[in-house]
């Protein structure tokens, strides 16, 4: 009879500690998503602002950059924006999700851009994908990419 008990307390407790590991998990995982999600609004103030030391931070040195008329490297996104050939002055977030996948995060923005492009001011609606990944406990954005959304 005692060891029934004991074996009844025994599984008991290692329920508890299991379940407290699952919540820790969680939010653990939900401060992350809310960390990218934060990440991402910064990226689109320091654009707006031409920031160009904190994108630098943020931009890993093998990031790639994808926009309607092509791709440019970290060194070049961050000559355009220091340039004024692209200046990123509002972005409109209506919707991010994020996923995180072990040190990798994937950060889906719908937005509505307020740019200058080439003295030109445009706006569009775009769904920009973020890949950004940890390395020594840092986020860094690995690739940023426009995709234009048909109508308004």
């Amino acid at each position: 009879m005692k060891l029934s008990i004991l074996a009844l307390l025994a599984f008991l407790m290692s329920t508890q500690v299991s379940s407290a590991q699952t919540k820790n998990a969680n939010t653990d995982g939900l401060d992350a998503m809310q960390e990218m999600s934060l990440l991402s609004k910064k990226k689109w103030d320091w654009m707006s602002e031409k920031n160009v030391d904190s994108l630098s931070a943020l931009f890993h040195e093998k990031a790639v950059f994808v926009h309607m008329g092509g791709s440019m490297s970290r060194e070049q996104e961050l000559n355009t924006i220091k340039s004024g050939g692209i200046h990123y002055k509002k972005a409109e977030i209506q919707n991010v999700t994020v996923n995180i996948i072990d040190h990798t995060a994937i950060v889906l923005s719908k937005i509505r851009l307020l740019a200058v492009v080439g003295g030109n001011e445009v706006t569009n609606p775009f769904v920009v994908t973020e890949v950004y990944v940890k390395q020594n406990d840092k986020w860094m954005l690995g690739s940023l990419s426009f995709t234009r959304l048909l109508g308004n």
